[in-house]
């Protein structure tokens, strides 16, 4: 389902009533699976979209996990943003091939509030079967961050969610 800039799939499981959507920063969240589609023309829009989540998820006791294909996360940045350095916990130079394994056996331990993954291509409804179900056992958050894909066909790009390079060092 499409809501703006955001793609977002509510955990569910076959024969489950559907999750319950958090109604402040992930509390009595039952499991979350989110895509953002980015590009980098709007860097303001990650911070205003995302920020204020993962601000009130770090006050939890749980991790927050950034599985990033290649980039190291700043420190300053981190720090700047209200993101305590204590509870966030960065994997590089991870396959995308693995990704989505990654994101969920680190979903459904229980361990992390959100689980952030860098994917170049869509899920597959499998994929996103895996995550959505993870998420529900692991009560956590799980972001699906995709870049823009330009448009081949000729027609007009969609305005989506950008993440900026500066974030990382």
């Amino acid at each position: 389902m499409h809501s703006h800039n955001f793609l977002t799939h509510v955990a569910t499981v076959p024969g489950s009533a559907s999750s319950t959507v958090p109604s402040s920063a992930g509390h009595n969240t039952k499991g979350l699976i989110s895509e953002v589609i980015y590009s980098e023309d709007q860097p303001w829009v990650t911070q205003l979209l995302l920020l204020p989540l993962l601000q009130q998820l770090g006050q939890q006791s749980r991790w927050q996990l950034w599985l990033t294909p290649q980039q190291k996360l700043s420190r300053q940045w981190l720090e700047s943003v209200g993101l305590p350095l204590t509870k966030v916990m960065q994997v590089s130079q991870l396959d995308p091939l693995f990704t989505v394994d990654a994101m969920v056996k680190a979903l459904q331990t229980g361990n992390y509030s959100v689980v952030i993954g860098w994917l170049p291509e869509e899920l597959t409804d499998e994929e996103h079967m895996q995550l959505s179900f993870a998420a529900k056992m692991g009560n956590a958050i799980g972001f699906i961050m995709r870049p823009m894909q330009t448009s081949k066909t000729g027609s007009r790009p969609r305005s989506e969610l950008k993440i900026h390079s500066s974030l990382y060092h």
